[in-house]
């Protein structure tokens, strides 16, 4: 199948980097936008864009047979799901298989495999991956044993979703007398985040550090691995920085991960970009699988950034038959990443998100070794239908100090007027003695938040 047409099943900043890479590539990119995003940024980059319906997410984005109608429409070859979406929906991969269109992305097997993190860490117990002792799954209204699993797993312990991924689905508990209301709230979110509101318990490391492994399957029982990247600094058990080295992390240790991940992608006949996600003990320096995103990640700038590859691109030429592949020994990393997730949120309110207009949006577009990827400019609009990331902040440095740097000043030079947003709060984080000295885990925020404000209301 020759690939000259591919239709971007997403929007915002992925679907403007996705429609970049196709350029670079001489392929022609087709959006599907939402009526809320009919002046959007990907839509002007796009060579061609469709609309699929009003703002809400199921009425748009969520709907696979209205963008499988686009695709038809305008003669897709294939269909980039980017992150988030559908990204990760099998139905919908088998769908657009089924409509002749090629996938770019892991196998609907792959997909469901990994998406079931139970069945995931079962998976992953089989090639000898280290796992954290959990429960059974348990459905709504099928909850006879959960006390005693629970006391099995030992408190305190994390409900959480059985499918989803971003943190989105998970509670800590630390008390039997905390546990109903928990799995109720968490079944009722998984329900309307993922259509199924099962879940299962599992053990809660005290000080965990949250480290993934970016791998590239190539389909046929081979994977090699682009090495680490830290994600510890979270809000809400979701990712605010990311950086590549991981700090402090024992070279051992790191070789051990990577190669469980590659065994895991291997295992998988895994295609194409993706994470296996782990969590580090910050205190016995062990490491547990938490689960494998089957996509391109959200923070894949990180990656690229060190090792000089540019993912997005080798994921389509995979998809096309055009990639050549890089041995596990040619592939080396430079220097020090960092990647700050700038949103429309206010940090002073748990991080609730701020829509709004952006009146002055103004970031360090010509700063060295300075990458910026966003989906917006100035004078657009924040809306309250999707997720309210701005942008996202990639430096680059010889080595973790001149990374740290380089963030300061990058984060320094940024303006932005109209929504309330984390740009303040994340230069807190970047110049705490705690981050410089690599020394914080995924709690580290909550510990240290009333800090992190006063540094900079």
């Amino acid at each position: 199948m020759t690939m000259k047409r591919i239709l971007i099943a997403n929007r915002g900043e992925i679907a403007c980097r996705i429609i970049g890479a196709c350029k670079a590539l001489g392929m022609t990119s087709i959006a599907v936008y939402s009526e809320a995003d009919a002046d959007a940024m990907f839509v002007r980059m796009a060579d061609v864009a469709e609309p699929i319906g009003p703002a809400p997410a199921a009425q748009s984005y969520l709907d696979s047979t209205r963008i499988l109608c686009a695709a038809r429409k305008h003669s897709a070859d294939a269909v980039h799901p980017g992150y988030g979406f559908l990204a990760e929906n099998t139905n919908f991969a088998r769908a657009a298989e089924a409509a002749g269109l090629c996938w770019i992305g892991p196998t609907p097997e792959c997909i469901d495999a990994m998406g079931d993190k139970e069945r995931a860490r079962a998976i992953a117990s089989s090639t000898g991956i280290p796992t954290l002792s959990g429960s059974p799954r348990f459905t709504v209204g099928e909850l006879d044993g959960i006390e005693a699993a629970a006391l099995k797993v030992g408190y305190p312990l994390l409900v959480k979703a059985t499918g989803g991924g971003g943190g989105i689905g998970m509670r800590r508990v630390d008390s039997p007398e905390q546990l109903p209301a928990s799995v109720a709230a968490t079944q009722q979110l998984a329900a309307k985040a993922f259509g199924d509101g099962t879940i299962y318990l599992e053990r809660l490391v005290l000080r965990p550090r949250h480290i993934e492994i970016q791998v590239f399957g190539h389909g046929d029982g081979t994977a090699v691995h682009l090495f680490e990247r830290e994600c510890s600094v979270q809000r809400r058990f979701q990712k605010i920085i990311e950086e590549s080295p991981a700090p402090n992390l024992p070279q051992a240790l790191r070789e051990q991960m990577t190669g469980a991940a590659v065994a895991l992608a291997a295992q998988q006949s895994y295609r194409g970009p993706g994470t296996v996600e782990f969590i580090v003990d910050a205190d016995t320096m062990e490491f547990f699988f938490l689960e494998m995103n089957t996509r391109i990640q959200v923070e894949h700038p990180v990656t690229e950034m060190v090792t000089g590859l540019d993912l997005v691109q080798a994921q389509i030429k995979l998809a096309a038959g055009k990639y050549q592949r890089v041995a596990q020994a040619d592939i080396k990393t430079h220097g020090s990443a960092i990647e700050c997730r700038i949103y429309a949120e206010n940090p002073a309110r748990n991080f609730m998100p701020s829509p709004g207009p952006l009146q002055v949006f103004r970031l360090p577009l010509d700063m060295a070794h300075v990458r910026i990827d966003t989906g917006v400019r100035e004078g657009d609009t924040i809306t309250p239908y999707y997720d309210p990331m701005i942008a996202k902040l990639i430096v680059w440095g010889e080595d973790r100090t001149a990374a740290i740097d380089r963030m300061r000043a990058a984060l320094g030079a940024s303006q932005i007027e109209g929504v309330r947003n984390n740009l303040p709060f994340l230069a807190a984080v970047v110049a705490h003695p705690d981050f410089k000295t690599g020394q914080v885990d995924t709690n580290w925020i909550e510990r240290e938040r009333n800090a992190l404000l006063a540094a900079n209301p």
